[in-house]
């Protein structure tokens, strides 16, 4: 008898509960109690229909994670689907939460579905780098049409439950109680004799599919799907539900599933999954250290950053106040905020109810004194230390106790602003990235002096925003910025070397990056990389990788805001065009420099972008800045678009084998110079054959 799902009679309803909290994962022991229940409730000849429902919070969320990678046991989620279609009594699921993955499979094979409207359906395996592989890939396409069902199956996106009911997914959506309002709906079907109606038995018509449909949509995903290797697979699946039998079509599924899981990017995809969660995870920070309250939130400053920081905490349903020096600067601050809310209106993104109530979260002042009932005040001045002290040591003589103090800062020391207050327990850095309310990625730089319950109060607020919070210690650019000097320093020194922009870019966005170095460089502006050179003491032209970028500026070229930096932009597009006057600028750079210019080939390229990653990613590890090499790709993952089906660039690593990586390295160091310094830790790993993620686990294993 199974400990996690129960069966009893209701009336002439047998009704089936999952109750394995957290999520009611198809774990082996929710399989084998589902079966033997479906099996109990056929035999009960009092039961005249079968209902499935969850306790908890959600219906089926998906397969159980914490089988991955291991042996499959018996039952199978076949067999599951299987009891459940081949009842000969009508089954239905009632559906709250997230019937998601093997969840909504597992709805698909009873006979009709009901839900809350608030449920949402999916099958998000494309994430994880799968198919479906218990049935969903055939029998979506039979319920929602074969558009519908490739689509939600490609993208992996959730459709709400009106929308799935609409699609025919979802036969009748219960408002009120789910459990009494699913009842009712059994009981109404049972009063109309509706019969048993099995998903596999709806016959699906090639001729129905448009002629050219499945090339027309692999043309229409080409770019959003470029390198990656389950969306291919998920559409050959559903192409096997309209060309074959439904027991032929399963066997494709099948097969289609494990040339996925055999596939490095799958592993990848997983490894992801699993680290992002993991990053929430601090060591010395007890998972019940109380947290303070953030129910009011502040902003200094309310440029691009300023504003994309403030609409996130209003999208999430948090009242912000935001503070500008003068009228002027505030009163455009709140009209860029307003546009970004109706650009998102007229995608659709948004309702007009929406955007007004995002809107009428958002206040502005001049006065420093209207945020002291602000739980959370996050200071997003422009990056200058001096600027930023001033700012503190006014947010010290208004700001409540208790008040959570943080700066927005990119690369400054946060521990010298946290000294500018009588409370640098309070401070903290959070590092969002621009524009903050689209990114995921939040840095939570921890200062010296950074009280636990703010770390954990922060760490719990970001995944309340919608971002993936990862703690870095203090240090020069924290894990991402610092890691990123090295890359575009090599980009910039490739330059002088013999390559162009758009082959070093051309190179990088093959490797899986949205974009190039120097694509990046263009939108982020110029300018900004010029004024951090000049905070930190180093002279225009007096660094060979950054001397190109130095002219651009000094000649009023600061990227995409003013129509030229390292490309040309066309008005009214964000499109690089190759500009000759960029290429006559590195010759005469290179030509000053005495560097003689060759043929890059995209190999090299790509090496000396990418271990420049990995090297200073184990000097932060070796420092403490980071506390795992998976917290270091998850920044990279989110942050910087390293792409997600390689791991990050420490996962990354551990697969090429960290003595090629070492050896590399090294001969970089011969040819190149000092700057290609092998870090000790991955000198150590190498020559022991030991990997970034054994070390971890060693590590973690000592404390």
């Amino acid at each position: 008898m199974s400990d996690v799902v129960g069966y009893e009679r209701k009336g002439r309803i047998g009704v089936i509960t999952i109750d394995s909290p957290p999520v009611n994962a198809l774990s082996q022991a929710v399989r084998s109690g589902l079966v033997e229940q479906v099996a109990r409730a056929v035999a009960d000849d009092e039961a005249e229909a079968i209902l499935l429902i969850c306790a908890g919070r959600t219906f089926i969320a998906g397969a159980d994670i914490s089988e991955f990678g291991k042996p499959p046991k018996e039952p199978g989620f076949l067999e599951v689907t299987n009891a459940l279609e081949g009842s000969p009594k009508p089954t239905v699921a009632a559906i709250h939460g997230t019937a998601f993955g093997g969840g909504l499979e597992t709805a698909m094979s009873c006979h009709y579905r009901c839900a809350v409207p608030s449920a949402k359906v999916g099958q998000p395996e494309v994430k994880l780098g799968i198919i479906p592989g218990a049935g969903g890939t055939q029998r979506l396409p039979r319920l929602a049409g074969v558009e519908a069902a490739v689509n939600m199956i490609v993208t992996g996106k959730p459709v709400p439950a009106p929308k799935a009911k609409k699609l025919g997914i979802i036969d009748e959506i219960v408002e009120g109680d789910l459990l009494e309002g699913a009842l009712a709906y059994v009981g109404r079907l049972e009063d109309e004799g509706a019969p048993v109606r099995r998903t596999r038995d709806i016959s699906l018509d090639r001729s129905a599919v448009p002629e050219g449909f499945f090339a027309a949509y692999r043309e229409g995903i080409a770019k959003k799907a470029r390198g990656y290797f389950a969306p291919e697979m998920c559409i050959q699946a559903v192409e096997a539900a309209v060309d074959l039998p439904f027991d032929e079509g399963i066997q494709r599924e099948g097969e289609i599933f494990v040339e996925c899981m055999r596939n490095p990017q799958a592993a990848a995809l997983q490894y992801v999954f699993f680290v992002e969660r993991e990053a929430a995870k601090i060591p010395d920070v007890p998972k019940d250290t109380p947290l303070r309250s953030i129910n009011k939130v502040g902003i200094v400053g309310g440029g691009t950053m300023g504003g994309g920081i403030a609409m996130a905490f209003a999208n999430s349903g948090l009242p912000v106040t935001m503070v500008e020096a003068d009228q002027g600067a505030l009163d455009r601050g709140l009209a860029t905020i307003k546009k970004n809310y109706e650009r998102s209106l007229a995608s659709g993104r948004f309702t007009e109810v929406q955007v007004a109530e995002r809107l009428g979260r958002i206040s502005g002042t001049l006065e420093y004194g209207d945020l002291a009932d602000a739980d959370l005040v996050i200071e997003a001045v422009f990056e200058d230390l001096g600027l930023k002290k001033e700012v503190y040591a006014k947010l010290d003589a208004v700001c409540k106790a208790g008040a959570i103090l943080a700066t927005n800062t990119s690369t400054l020391d946060v521990d010298e602003i946290a000294a500018t207050t009588s409370r640098p327990a309070d401070v903290i850095g959070l590092h969002f990235f621009s524009p903050a309310n689209v990114m995921r990625l939040l840095e939570v730089v921890r200062g010296a002096a950074t009280a636990k319950d703010v770390l954990a109060t922060c760490m719990k607020m970001a995944k309340a925003i919608g971002k993936v919070g990862v703690v870095s210690g203090v240090c020069f650019g924290f894990i991402g910025n610092r890691m990123l000097e090295g890359y575009l320093r090599e980009a910039g020194l490739m330059l002088l070397e013999g390559a162009s922009p758009a082959e070093v870019d051309a190179a990088m966005y093959g490797f899986g990056f949205p974009m190039g170095p120097f694509a990046m460089s263009d939108l982020a502006g110029l300018d900004v990389g010029y004024r951090v050179r000049k905070e930190r003491g180093i002279e225009p032209g007096s660094e060979p990788s950054s001397v190109v970028a130095d002219r651009l500026v000094e000649g009023g070229r600061h990227g995409q805001k003013t129509g030229a930096g390292f490309y040309r932009y066309e008005e009214g597009s964000r499109a690089p065009v190759p500009d000759p006057e960029v290429v006559r600028i590195i010759e005469e750079e290179a030509a000053r420099l005495g560097i003689a210019r060759r043929e890059l080939g995209e190999e090299e390229i790509v090496t000396r972008c990418v271990y420049p990653l990995i090297n200073e990613g184990a000097r932060i590890l070796e420092e403490g800045i980071a506390i795992r090499p998976s917290d270091i790709d998850v920044v990279w993952i989110n942050g910087y678009g390293f792409p997600p089906y390689r791991g990050g660039p420490m996962y990354y690593a551990d697969q090429v084998g960290l003595k090629k990586v070492y050896d590399a390295i090294r001969a970089f160091r011969e040819r190149h110079g000092e700057h290609w310094e092998p870090a000790p830790l991955l000198g150590k790993l190498a020559e022991e054959g030991d990997t970034f993620l054994g070390w971890a686990i060693k590590k973690a294993m000592k404390k």
